[in-house]
């Protein structure tokens, strides 16, 4: 016997919780035992954008098992995202943060379109858009914050209008807030689009795609900025500024919404003991006297590469843990590793800012020298090696028919807008790059993230309805800081060694920073601006900026922030000395190739169109497409419908395409009927007795056409026996062409015959009747 009680609670909001320990049994009877939960952690909050959009947050009514969960809805879209950390801290010597943002598509109203008809695995735009919550969210968690932290980013709704990823950073930003995890937040992410010279927040996906510039702004307080990411259509450096200062004004108000949002329900953060260990005062200055001004040393030498200032600094590191474990038997390797690594970037960074020294010798804005070179291979479309300094980066150009364009997926078509791209770029870092051993594996979240960067900056310079699908593969050959940013070089030489007709060069650069902060880390006292950073330069610096434009603007930018956010002023700094850079980096360029080339390659592919009467389709196809078919089999020729009556032939050369031709030449030959005049009359045979009419021919070896009843007799005729007409028999007939839609002969026998005064309705019982 089972006991049901039924509870009516208070008409005000409540949360029930059913769990194990409330449910009791007593012999055959349940007694479950409900328990509210407070409604303190239930808020919401709602900012009011410029545009009179409203940005929703609500938290504490969905996943309260998760140290944070909160819902972000703008219009109809509405993404949920839980943040869960660990409490035991992992043996990285790094934050594992992961971030994983899935695109549903039930969310969508959709169906997946795969064969088991659900979410398989992560598509490249999921990739790219955790990459970007990532970097929003990354540079503010306290310093030597170890601990496993998942971000998970669910869509719950689309509407198709409002694009879900920006929603996504702001709703990462509310759950960490909320959560009672380590988080020196919040930040306030937008999108901003350009329509006409006027700048749009957070811009529809329609307006994106008249828009010229994209850019994803996240901002903290104070107007710090966290992360940028952005493409556009060659924008001028006023417009990209102004769009700036406006992204992270708009930011200040969601930052002051989640603040609000958290105050009234947020947990209190977590006290966690990080497994970094106390360091030894004595320790410390030993590590420090044995291996100061021997970094000072290695840090001025400027003959030193990449290879032999690493091995320098390791061998260093050796000799003073080995000094070190003569004196003391009991010493703690890994506590004397780390308090070297960070010998190593004080010294790194105090040369920078004190002493104005590069550890390669040159200047604050000065360029590593490069050298380019194109056409290294005959076959290939395009080809071109970039090296700057000791960055080498090598691009190829394929040219394929618009049958291989890349094909969205259905829920990423619905989001972006875009059905498919003619356009893609492949990067690839194989690990001898950087003299390792690897798997030469498929490509991981870097790649995607690099080559979807160079490939933003190269695609508004690339003519529109180009009628080839451009692929092109980037492979880095030596590795040493900005190897995206070469790609951008090398792939713009590529294309233009293809011919194709680009409208500008294009280049890049990466611009560093290196701060000093004040004692109570809040302010920066004291900065250098690095152009063209060293891979170095990188890994010890506080900022990876990347800048790829043409001279008139910028194509793409992306900033890789370390710090706790960058005041704006520094960032229009960066922005005009990566100007300077670009512009010297294509002059360099343009010594070596200015305009697309002029001169065909042998093995070029080639595009031609064929109007085919629609009489004749059926010959030139085939059955089923044999002769098509056939056609690629042997010539390699790609042959397809391009409009309703033209067919494309896409060629891998002009021999393959003279060859095609040739064979189709021949198909349409065959049995070639002579030329009618229009309004002339023939002798037509019979072949055939329908009822709808006869069927005719006008001269050997033709397809027999239907002269309909309509057309036999000036009289209403139901059957053509009632004119008494047999096969084989010759009757006079009038010629008008062929049907522009069907492409059937058009003949008439009535237009010959004098017309009568009492039409009659001939059946087939008057078969006496003459004509």
């Amino acid at each position: 016997m089972i006991a049901l009680t039924c509870f009516r609670l208070p008409k005000y909001r409540r949360s029930v919780f059913l769990t194990f320990k409330n449910l009791r049994k007593n012999g055959n009877v349940c007694y479950v035992r409900f328990s509210s939960a407070s409604d303190k952690n239930v808020g919401t909050e709602t900012v009011t954008l410029s545009d009179g959009k409203h940005l929703h947050f609500s938290t504490g009514r969905y996943a309260r098992f998760a140290d944070g969960c909160a819902v972000a809805s703008l219009g109809d879209t509405s993404v949920m995202v839980t943040a869960v950390c660990q409490r035991q801290s992992s043996t990285s010597s790094f934050l594992p943060l992961v971030v994983d943002y899935r695109q549903k598509a039930a969310a969508a109203g959709r169906i997946p379109t795969n064969f088991l008809r659900r979410e398989l695995g992560p598509s490249e735009h999921e990739i790219l858009t955790s990459r970007v919550i990532d970097r929003s969210i990354r540079p503010l968690f306290p310093e030597g914050f170890y601990f496993n932290t998942q971000i998970m980013c669910n869509m719950l709704a689309i509407d198709g209008m409002n694009d879900p990823d920006v929603i996504a950073i702001n709703g990462a930003s509310a759950a960490l807030s909320v959560s009672d995890i380590p988080w020196n937040g919040p930040v306030g992410a937008v999108r901003l689009g350009m329509i006409d010279n006027e700048i749009i927040v957070n811009p529809t996906r329609r307006q994106i795609q008249d828009s010229i510039l994209n850019l994803i702004i996240t901002a903290a307080k104070q107007n710090l900025i966290i992360m940028l990411e952005g493409s556009a259509n060659e924008i001028l450096e006023q417009q990209l500024r102004k769009a700036i200062k406006l992204g992270v004004k708009e930011c200040q108000s969601i930052v002051a919404a989640i603040t609000n949002l958290q105050k009234t329900c947020g947990k209190t953060k977590r006290v966690l003991e990080t497994s970094e260990q106390q360091q030894d005062d004595s320790l410390n200055s030993s590590v420090r006297e044995l291996s100061e001004a021997k970094l000072q040393d290695i840090f001025s030498n400027h003959t030193h590469d990449k290879i032999s200032r690493d091995n320098a600094v390791n061998d260093l590191r050796n000799n003073v843990i080995e000094i070190l474990r003569n004196d003391n038997a009991d010493l703690d390797v890994k506590l004397a590793e780390s308090i070297f690594g960070k010998v190593v970037k004080d010294v790194f960074r105090t040369l920078i800012l004190e002493k104005g020294v590069r550890c390669d010798g040159r200047p604050m804005d000065g360029i590593r020298d490069i050298s380019c070179q194109v056409d290294l291979f005959n076959p290939l479309h395009g080809s071109a090696l970039f090296q700057r300094g000791q960055t080498q980066v090598m691009c190829a150009v394929t040219l394929d028919s618009l049958q291989s364009a890349l094909k969205m997926d259905t829920i990423s078509m619905l989001i972006s807008g875009m059905k498919e791209k003619n356009f893609f770029l492949h990067y690839e870092f194989p690990p001898y790059a950087t003299n390792e051993t690897g798997h030469a594996s498929r490509a991981g979240r870097r790649e995607l993230g690099h080559g979807a960067l160079a490939e933003k900056a190269l695609r508004p310079v690339l003519p529109k309805d180009y009628p080839f699908t451009i692929r092109l593969t980037s492979e880095v050959l030596e590795s040493n800081g900005s190897s995206s940013m070469a790609t951008v070089c090398g792939g713009s030489l590529a294309l233009l060694d293809a011919g194709i007709p680009i409208s500008s060069p294009t280049a890049g650069v990466a611009i560093g920073l290196v701060t000093k902060c004040n004692e109570t880390n809040t302010n920066i006292e004291n900065y250098k601006i690095l152009t063209d950073i060293l891979g170095i330069e990188d890994y010890l610096g506080d900022m990876d900026f990347k800048i790829a434009g043409t001279k008139r603007g910028f194509t793409a930018l992306q900033a890789d922030i370390k710090i706790s956010g960058v005041p704006l002023k520094i960032i229009m700094e960066c922005i005009q000395q990566a100007t300077n850079a670009k512009l010297q980096i294509i002059k360099t360029m343009n010594t070596v190739i200015r305009e697309p080339r002029q001169t065909r390659k042998d093995k070029m592919p080639v595009v031609d169109n064929l109007e085919v009467p629609i009489h004749q389709r059926g010959k030139f196809l085939g059955i089923g497409g044999m002769n098509l078919k056939k056609i690629l089999l042997e010539t390699g020729v790609h042959i397809y419908p391009h409009d309703e009556n033209t067919y494309s032939i896409f060629a891998p050369n002009e021999d393959a395409m003279t060859e095609a031709k040739e064979m189709i030449e021949n198909v349409l030959q065959k049995d070639r009927e002579p030329i009618l005049e229009f309004g002339a009359i023939y002798t037509a045979k019979i072949v055939e007795i329908r009822e709808t009419g006869v069927m005719v021919t006008l001269y050997n070896n033709m397809i027999p056409t239907l002269l309909p009843n309509s057309q036999l007799d000036q009289r209403k005729i139901l059957h053509p026996s009632a004119l008494s007409l047999e096969v084989g028999q010759d009757i006079q007939v009038k010629y008008f062409g062929r049907d522009p839609v069907s492409g059937q002969i058009r003949i008439s026998r009535k237009v010959l015959q004098k017309p009568t005064l009492t039409p009659k309705t001939l059946h087939r019982d008057d078969a006496t009747e003459k004509t």
